[in-house]
């Protein structure tokens, strides 16, 4: 989709205060306050990816995301945080989208899950089957909404300390998707982005990539240095103006507004390149 780098940058999102356990863990002040919507208004982001954590918000979801009409796209989970399905997640899901025109898409977040059955490899969330069935539920009057799912690198890096296998080709589950994000967390592996994205779009060269790019270091409990935020914001416009990518997502607004310099080095980087043409 040609346009500005910002209309490329999206806000993953969730309840306001959903991190703080892990904050307070690291030592960061906790107590954010922030909602989503404030979030990508203040990052300068136009889009927003709004991901369900610990089963919140609850549906039906009209009046929360009522200030969600400001946005330009909107993408609402259906598998939340921590790869946690509650009963039926599409279906007000698919009541908000007949109301809100700007609703493009479902998100299955940490889709990869242990195996329910304990054995040793990662399985989906939901299975290949259950996928196809979703396909015709997401054809809507007016428009098809996208899938997209979040894929960690550490599924591509059998080096990697908690590197998981996934139960037969990746691909079995990969291929009913529109949009990959690929997440690498952990300071020591950022530096290996390049190779991650290579890996996948070998695995899956079909679908969309994205890459994520959190403010808070979910594994070693610290704030990303800024210099790894410049390096993954930088290669991330680099494979956009390239077309290897269509996008990038910045996690979260549950980490912006209790003094991470990530955060703060991101939002004034959005706003000298936002405009850019690509």
């Amino acid at each position: 989709m040609p346009g500005t780098v910002r209309d490329h940058l999206w806000l993953f999102a969730c309840v306001a205060g959903a991190d703080d356990d892990s904050l307070g863990a690291g030592g960061v002040p906790v107590g954010s306050r922030m909602t989503p919507v404030e979030g990508a208004l203040y990052l300068g982001t136009p889009n927003l990816i709004m991901v369900r954590c610990g089963g919140r918000p609850e549906p039906p979801y009209d009046q929360y995301a009522l200030p969600f009409r400001s946005l330009d796209r909107q993408v609402w989970s259906i598998v939340g945080s921590g790869g946690r399905q509650d009963d039926d997640e599409l279906g007000p899901v698919l009541d908000l989208a007949a109301g809100f025109p700007n609703l493009c898409g479902v998100f299955l977040d940490d889709f990869f899950i242990p195996d329910p059955d304990g054995g040793p490899k990662w399985t989906g969330a939901m299975s290949p089957q259950q996928l196809q069935e979703l396909r015709p539920r997401l054809q809507l009057k007016d428009r098809r909404l996208e899938t997209w799912v979040t894929f960690y690198s550490r599924a591509l890096d059998p080096t990697h300390p908690g590197h998981f296998e996934i139960d037969g080709p990746p691909q079995r589950w990969l291929d009913h998707f529109d949009v990959i994000t690929l997440w690498t967390r952990g300071e020591d592996r950022l530096k290996n982005l390049p190779t991650y994205l290579d890996r996948l779009e070998a695995l899956s060269p079909g679908a969309r990539k994205m890459i994520g790019c959190d403010f808070w270091d979910f594994v070693n409990k610290a704030p990303v240095p800024v210099e790894l935020m410049q390096f993954q914001c930088e290669l991330g416009l680099e494979w956009l103006r390239q077309g290897r990518i269509d996008g990038m997502i910045f996690l979260a607004n549950t980490t912006m507004d209790v003094g991470l310099e990530s955060s703060l080095w991101a939002r004034q980087w959005i706003a000298e390149v936002g405009e850019e043409l690509v």
